[in-house]
């Protein structure tokens, strides 16, 4: 048999130093269970993705120097640690094997990846070779994620050499919906046609817009998975391989794949604490409307940071409903979290003096809507700059594609939750909440009412959209599946309704460009995955 073990761990992009303890203090735990190597994820020492940072000659010098004090680590253990490492001028995405004190093989990625939220070939130079590393007898071929996605030659050629009885694969390969099943049938089918266990070590923890899962496995040669490590949590795997007889240590842990949408609710929660943890931001506002957009980023940032580091203000005018007033009362006291009540009629009256004389016989409209908005948003700031709290916007995906939002006003704040939710996920997250028993409750009126902006008498969303069901359907075939007009109607839609959404989403970018970031769900987000121009004609 031969013991290797899989971190699954929480880097910090730029923090080298802690990254390096964090990986030494493991490789120092698995040696009490005689573990003979250690596998850590994709560019564990620098973190991923460390975008221009890599353009920094200390940053890769100072990812070398702590390569360098590992290696005294490793004595009685072997450890196969990522980082970026320059060679002949060329920038690498590397993995170092390190044994018994020695660096005993640099490893390069040899395919980059350059779609989405990567930009590897911005950045790193394809490997030319790969050879296999032989340890405690045991010869092993290394592999860097995207290496073993695709039909790569030379991957294929190390793997499926005779002599090879061990695959190895450190990844950072970041969480979307359908992630989770798209990556565990790549790795085992590689294993099954390599005929040869196959032991893969994820990334986890939320970087940005990103959130890495985890959920690290090993398959054996037929393509069964023989143990797994949890999901969107630290991890630590020890598997025993038998390069023997082929069989699989009958101990190993598995932890089955989150369903949806508990895997959404742990992916949003991540996603918020790390944000959080990582760039040192302590409490959390949230402008709260009784609506259910500003209830699930509650259940979120309460999910994540606890309800003495998240507060809420309620901003009602004129035009707000007593009920939902009620239902944002509820809120808070179901989720602990101290409320203010905020009043904007006052401000609303006196914007209403200041703009007489220029709005002078104009009929009232959006200019007046958003005026209600963007006091929210100065108000919500304001106390965010007093308090030294972080505000958590609270707009669903289907809005921000659509422009069904206000620049300096519900879009204001620092980090935007559910941007990259559909209405309908949101639905659908805020009912599983409601049924988990561990978790407080969302009021069920504010899940069943019909959703408005309340910034107008008897306004409701689909007096400006099409039914939620409806649009998320059009935004769907047209975002995510990139299909064109033409496309999207055969499906059924009417042509009125595709083209008045697609109008509305390209018309919109100068929106999302100016919002803040949040957790990438779906496919294809707004942001790093679809860069589309501003100015823009092209329909």
């Amino acid at each position: 048999m031969f013991r290797i073990a899989i971190a699954q761990i929480n880097p910090t992009v730029g923090d080298i130093l802690e990254n390096e303890k964090k990986v030494r203090e493991i490789i120092e735990k698995v040696k009490l269970d005689k573990v003979q190597l250690i596998l850590f994820p994709e560019l564990v020492l620098t973190g991923y993705p460390p975008e221009d940072l890599l353009y920094n000659k200390n940053f890769i010098a100072t990812a070398k120097e702590s390569l360098e004090r590992l290696r005294a680590v490793t004595v009685g253990i072997s450890a196969v640690v990522g980082l970026p490492i320059m060679e002949n001028g060329s920038l690498y995405n590397s993995a170092a094997v390190l044994s018994d004190g020695e660096l005993r093989q640099i490893v390069n990625k040899s395919e980059l990846p350059n779609y989405g939220v990567f930009d590897e070939k911005r950045y790193f130079t394809p490997a030319e070779t790969n050879e296999p590393v032989m340890i405690s007898g045991v010869n092993i071929a290394v592999t860097i994620c995207e290496d073993i996605w695709v039909d790569n030659e030379l991957i294929s050629e190390v793997c499926g050499r005779p002599d090879v009885e061990l695959i190895l694969n450190l990844s950072s390969s970041p969480f979307h919906i359908g992630k989770t099943e798209e990556r565990r049938k790549i790795i085992r089918e590689w294993a099954k046609k390599q005929n040869k266990h196959v032991a893969y070590c994820n990334l986890v923890g939320g970087q940005d817009e990103l959130v890495f899962d985890g959920g690290s496995i090993v398959c054996n040669g037929e393509g069964e998975i023989v143990a797994s490590a949890k999901e969107f949590e630290e991890d630590l795997l020890v598997v025993d391989i038998p390069v023997d007889d082929g069989k699989s240590d009958s101990n190993a842990v598995i932890n089955q794949p989150l369903s949806y949408p508990e895997n959404i609710y742990r992916a949003l929660t991540l996603g918020v604490k790390d944000y959080f943890e990582k760039n040192g931001f302590n409490k959390a506002i949230i402008a709260v409307s009784g609506g259910i957009d500003s209830a699930l980023t509650v259940a979120i940032a309460v999910g994540a940071l606890g309800k003495d580091r998240v507060s809420g203000v309620a901003m009602p005018s004129y035009f707000s409903s007593e009920s939902s007033l009620l239902d944002a009362r509820e809120l808070a006291q179901n989720y602990g979290i101290e409320l203010d009540l905020i009043p904007i009629t006052p401000l609303m009256e006196a914007f209403d003096s200041a703009l007489e004389e220029k709005f002078r016989d104009t009929e009232q409209g959006v200019a007046e809507e958003n005026i209600q908005a963007r006091i929210r948003g100065a108000l919500v700031m304001a106390i965010s700059n007093k308090f030294g709290s972080l505000v958590l916007t609270t707009g669903n995906k289907s809005e921000l594609s659509v422009g069904y939002c206000t620049l300096y006003g519900d879009m204001a704040g620092g980090f935007a939750v559910i941007k990259d939710l559909p209405k309908i996920m949101v639905y659908e997250v805020c009912e599983w909440v409601n049924a988990n028993p561990d978790l407080a409750q969302i009021p069920q009126s504010t899940i069943t009412k019909e959703p408005s902006a309340e910034l107008r008498p008897d306004q409701k969303d689909s007096d400006s959209l099409p039914d939620y069901s409806l649009l998320d359907a059009i935004l769907k075939h047209y975002l995510e599946d990139e299909e064109s007009i033409e496309e999207i109607v055969k499906r059924g839609y009417q042509e009125d309704e595709v083209v008045k959404v697609l109008r509305l989403v390209n018309s919109s970018e100068y929106k999302r460009r100016q919002g803040a970031p949040g957790v990438k769900i779906t496919p294809k987000a707004f942001g790093k995955d679809r860069r589309y121009p501003v100015t823009n004609r092209f329909m």
